[in-house]
């Protein structure tokens, strides 16, 4: 099923693979129905794929860039294959039947694509929202979510099992933070920065100058009539004054 229009030539790069969620219900929507509102919206992806059935329909060639994922990202590199899974963002697809999965990461190796995660497992939603995005391992190419590209602000497919897609022997980094929003500095930056109460001066009056650490007293040597301190020795503390 080719879609009239596509996003136009690929810039060239590193191979990447980006997975979407189509946000339609699986059980009452097929691949084909989803593709078919995707070429009406203009926004077709290269796959369209139903992990319950395991149908795949082809929208765009991977010689081009396709037009779902909404951001300049979709242009960059070799190929970027956006993959639009029928599903949902809330409800992971990898927790249910993924009948297909394997041929279509087979495909993508022959187009270059690493068996890597860089951005590490996506985002659930909403906490997608606000994935950190990084440049750094956009540059690195691989898999990713449509939460982790560049500039595309898209909370799918949320929190899937990325070993279900590229296998058990995915290096899986950890989950990443969500980015802090504009304005508010991260809580680990404001424990950094906000001063202890108990050395807070207060207000309008003088510092309290540091002082020395505390030691516990040396008890006093205690005085035994049976033995009386030598000549010379200081006197014990509290002991009667010595006569001349």
């Amino acid at each position: 099923m080719p879609a009239r229009q596509d996003g136009g030539a690929l810039r060239g790069g590193a191979p990447r693979a980006v997975w979407l969620s189509g946000e339609c219900d699986p059980r009452s929507v097929s691949a084909r129905s989803a593709a078919a509102d995707l070429i009406k919206e203009e926004r077709p992806p290269h796959l369209v794929w139903h992990p319950g059935s395991g149908d795949v329909v082809q929208l765009v060639p991977a010689t081009r860039a396709a037009l779902a994922l909404g951001a300049p990202a979709g242009r960059e590199g070799r190929a970027c294959v956006q993959i639009l899974v029928v599903g949902q963002s809330r409800v992971p697809f990898t927790g249910a039947l993924l009948i297909g999965v394997e041929a279509i990461v087979a495909w993508l190796d022959t187009w270059g694509v690493a068996r890597r995660w860089p951005a590490g497992p996506p985002l659930p939603s909403p906490q997608s929202y606000h994935a950190l995005r990084s440049r750094r391992d956009w540059a690195r190419g691989g898999h990713f979510g449509g939460s982790q590209v560049p500039l595309a602000e898209r909370p799918d497919p949320g929190g899937i099992d990325i070993r279900r897609i590229t296998g058990p022997d995915t290096p899986v980094a950890p989950i990443p933070a969500p980015r802090t929003p504009i304005g508010e500095p991260p809580a680990a930056s404001l424990l950094l920065a906000r001063p202890s109460r108990a050395h807070e001066p207060v207000r309008g009056e003088p510092a309290e100058p540091a002082r020395p650490p505390r030691t516990a007293p040396l008890p006093a040597p205690q005085s035994n009539p049976d033995h009386p301190p030598p000549q010379g020795d200081p006197v014990p503390v509290g002991s009667p004054a010595l006569s001349n």
